[in-house]
């Protein structure tokens, strides 16, 4: 019973490590910045990073602070980690439209028989209205609130999925860490001209409309955003590849997920 317990507060404090790290992280924040900016030591950060730090509840809540969150969120993230490598059992596509999170994400969840979830549909159920409706009537802070509160939701209850995630989800910090602490994030990366391409092949006409300059802009954004999809624990370049090999080159990439999920 006693090795059942230490065996728990070790993960507990493994994933909390995790968690913090993947913050600080995202927050493009240094060791010495944090360790600053919540009145601690760098060792001591790096110990608790780490997972060998039992850190007291008043300096959780000063380093949650200086993370812009607090610690019983980040007590949240620990606790529903699990065990292992930080987020094995959930992998996240990452990527704009046209990345093909979708399609490579259903055929992975199939082909390791796990749930496939589109966070973005999960939104609109969620709010009771189309994203489109949800930006316009409430705005996109509200949005970003609430794919937070239903990526944890998701996160809560899952025990093996994918989930392909909106392409700005990684603006928002505390998402992105939550996925980055919680799940095995992937980029599915491609040139714009790929993302372009295979938008339209869905028939999608909405990036050429009345937008001059819309390929310009798209290689604005994904060059804007590229520095934070490249924090994914995996990136893979899909600009040539077709479905199967990508669904071939995640699986090679995160073999102890796909070997837990059959």
């Amino acid at each position: 019973m006693d090795d059942d317990r230490e065996a728990g507060h070790r993960h507990l404090l493994e994933a909390l490590g995790r968690a913090v790290r993947a913050r600080r992280q995202a927050r493009s924040l240094t060791l010495r910045a944090l360790a600053e900016e919540a009145a601690v030591s760098e060792r001591f950060l790096a110990q608790l990073e780490a997972g060998d730090g039992n850190i007291s509840v008043a300096r959780l809540h000063d380093v949650a602070r200086a993370l812009g969150t607090t610690g019983s969120r980040l007590l949240d993230e620990a606790e529903g980690a699990p065990a292992g490598d930080g987020g094995d059992r959930v992998v996240s596509l990452l990527g704009l439209r046209g990345a093909g999170k979708s399609t490579v994400g259903r055929a992975l969840a199939k082909r390791w028989r796990v749930e496939f979830v589109e966070l973005d549909a999960k939104v609109e159920e969620a709010a009771g209205m189309s994203l489109a409706t949800l930006f316009e009537l409430h705005g996109a802070a509200y949005y970003r609130r609430l794919e937070r509160e239903v990526l944890l939701r998701t996160l809560s209850t899952a025990r093996g999925a994918v989930i392909a995630v909106g392409g700005g989800a990684v603006t928002d910090n505390e998402t992105f860490a939550t996925l980055r602490a919680r799940t095995a994030t992937v980029w599915l990366k491609a040139d714009a001209e790929a993302h372009w391409n295979r938008v339209v092949a869905q028939g999608d006409a909405r990036p050429m409309a009345n937008r001059a300059n819309a390929m310009a802009e798209l290689r604005a954004l994904l060059e804007a955003r590229a520095p934070q999809y490249a924090r994914a624990r995996v990136v893979i370049d899909t600009t040539t590849r077709g479905v199967r090999e990508t669904v071939d080159a995640v699986t090679a990439a995160l073999p102890r997920l796909s070997r837990g999920a059959k």
